[in-house]
């Protein structure tokens, strides 16, 4: 006997297939619309055809790449914030104060 599928419906594989699928068709559509609606470029690289694809993709792939840098250069330790002292810490002690 065959057990209801309770996975939410954003994590199935047939969704993740379709919704692929779909995304694919509509980047594809948006991309063919330029040869039906002519692009006047502001200067000399943004007429070309799919530019504004490509230049997405890159654009996109570059704030990644900075996020994940950024991501390196700001990351702590995973016991940062623990078994931390300052002078404070030890007067309120001194008075009996649990910190």
């Amino acid at each position: 006997m065959n057990q209801p599928d309770n996975d939410h419906w954003l994590v199935r594989p047939s969704t993740i297939r379709s919704l692929w699928i779909g995304g694919c068709i509509v980047l594809a559509l948006t991309v063919l619309a330029q040869v039906l609606i002519p692009i006047k470029g502001y200067f000399g690289a943004d007429d070309w055809f799919g530019f504004g694809a490509v230049y997405g993709f890159f654009t996109c792939l570059l704030m990644v790449m900075f996020a994940k840098l950024l991501g390196f250069v700001l990351k702590r330790k995973e016991d940062y914030y623990q078994d931390r002292k300052t002078p404070d810490d030890s007067a309120a002690q001194d008075r009996g104060h649990n910190t």
